[in-house]
């Protein structure tokens, strides 16, 4: 597996081309697995899942991409880190379930190695984190939304991890089809919180130990 950090704030349609020509060259056995590490520019992208489109509430300035990946509406941008593995799957791995789940347990390891207790919510995809008291009752607090693709038992597209974004974004939508206050942020739950860039590389240590990739541990700067 080959980790990839790229640069700046990464433009959404950009990336996007990027991931769909590594999938290609994935498919047709011309490079091995990658994991493309970034932070987009401010975007909100609708998934597959039926009615997501109304839960974009005031995109405002912000791009609205529809996009292949399952699932509902979702916030990128600033503080936010993403990881898109392109990743083929063969033999016993060849289970879109199982590479979901191995994709929050990445993160789930990720955030107990920093004292957290992340979880799964049975009903929903992505990271959870312990139920705290809002406006709207007591809730578990999602701190990762996670939504994939597969073209050719390729998948693409991946996670997003709340690092320190800014909280008010997520007003722009329902996020997930959840209210803004159900998204908390690693920022939120610990004293000294790591930037952004310290996580970079223990993701990618951890989504090569859950997807069961080998990986030398480099982060590299371009493809």
């Amino acid at each position: 597996m080959k980790a990839v950090r790229l640069p700046g704030l990464s433009d959404y349609a950009e990336v996007h081309a990027l991931q769909q020509r590594l999938v290609a060259q994935r498919a047709a056995g011309e490079i091995d697995d990658v994991v493309l590490l970034l932070e987009h520019a401010e975007v909100i992208t609708v998934g597959r899942q039926r009615g997501a489109a109304a839960n974009v509430v005031e995109a405002g300035n912000v791009p609205v991409v529809r996009v292949e990946r399952g699932g509902d509406v979702t916030w990128h941008g600033p503080g936010q880190l993403v990881a898109y593995p392109i990743v083929g799957l063969q033999g016993a791995r060849k289970d879109l379930h199982r590479h979901l789940r191995s994709l929050e347990e990445a993160v789930m390891r990720l955030l107990v190695a920093k004292g957290l207790q992340p979880q799964r919510d049975d009903r929903n995809t992505g990271v959870w984190l312990p139920p705290a008291v809002t406006e709207t009752g007591t809730l578990p607090r999602k701190v990762c939304a996670v939504g994939i693709a597969c073209r050719k038992w390729v998948t693409w597209h991946g996670l997003a991890l709340n690092v320190h974004p800014d909280p008010a974004a997520f007003a722009r939508i329902r996020p997930c089809g959840f209210e803004p206050d159900t998204v908390t942020r690693v920022s939120d739950h610990l004293a000294h919180p790591p930037s952004l860039q310290e996580l970079v590389a223990p993701l990618a240590r951890e989504l090569a130990h859950t997807l069961q990739l080998p990986f030398d541990g480099e982060i590299r700067a371009s493809l």
